[in-house]
């Protein structure tokens, strides 16, 4: 494949999604929150690529919080199906990053080595159902809420684990991801910690709407505010 078409057609919307994640965290200290509708490419490591990542836009968000606007603790809640070995490895023994990553153990990456990195760690099975994950996840966040005082959330918000998704091999409701995306939303609100959310993998068209439907959500409940917001 020509390397003008690889540019054009994948890497250049790869790299305005990084863009994105990086504005977010901006956006994020000024406002409260910020959604990048892409980005969360967590398999992706300052060494190398790894899944459908080619950028690994987390890490680069958190170093460009830490360089340019003054933050020295960030959460990474990884909601995604699977693993978030990217990040784990650039942040491996960093104090500053905390990681709570609630993934399907048996599904790539099988990253054993990456595992070591994760502050807190939930694996699931597969066909994991709604309430079972929802219930986990309260756990976890109650835990994560004691462990560590972020100045700063990045939320890596898949859609894979929706039932039938091909890859993340979950059993999650469309309603289910949104409570999930509303519920992580809260724990930052409560505590006012900036939020930056990414909408990492989904492999259905369905996915689309349910993103749709969680933001219009997260809109009603008055954690986030749609609409024009002043330059």
């Amino acid at each position: 494949m020509p390397n003008w078409l690889v540019q054009q057609r994948l890497l250049y919307p790869f790299r305005k999604q990084v863009g994105g994640s990086i504005l977010s965290a901006k956006l994020a200290l000024e406002r409260g929150w910020a959604i990048n509708v892409g980005g969360g490419f967590h398999h992706c490591s300052a060494e190398e690529g790894g899944g459908f990542c080619a950028y690994a836009d987390i890490s680069l968000s958190i170093q460009f919080a830490f360089v340019r606007l003054d933050i020295s603790r960030v959460m990474i809640i990884d909601l995604d199906a699977h693993q978030g070995n990217g990040h784990e490895k650039d942040f491996a023994n960093d104090g500053r990053v905390y990681i709570l990553d609630m993934y399907n153990a048996g599904i790539y990456p099988f990253d054993h080595a990456a595992k070591r990195y994760i502050d807190q760690k939930v694996e699931l099975v597969s066909g994991t159902e709604t309430d079972d994950y929802l219930d986990q996840l309260d756990k976890a966040l109650k835990v994560a809420q004691t462990r560590f005082q972020p100045q700063l959330i990045i939320y890596n918000a898949g859609t894979d684990i929706l039932d039938g998704d091909p890859l993340g091999n979950l059993k999650i409701s469309p309603e289910g991801v949104v409570i999930r995306d509303e519920k992580v939303f809260r724990f930052a609100k409560d505590q006012n910690i900036p939020l930056v959310m990414m909408t990492s993998g989904g492999y259905m068209k369905s996915s689309a709407r349910v993103i749709a439907d969680s933001i219009t959500n997260l809109s009603q409940k008055n954690l986030v505010q749609l609409g024009s917001q002043p330059d």
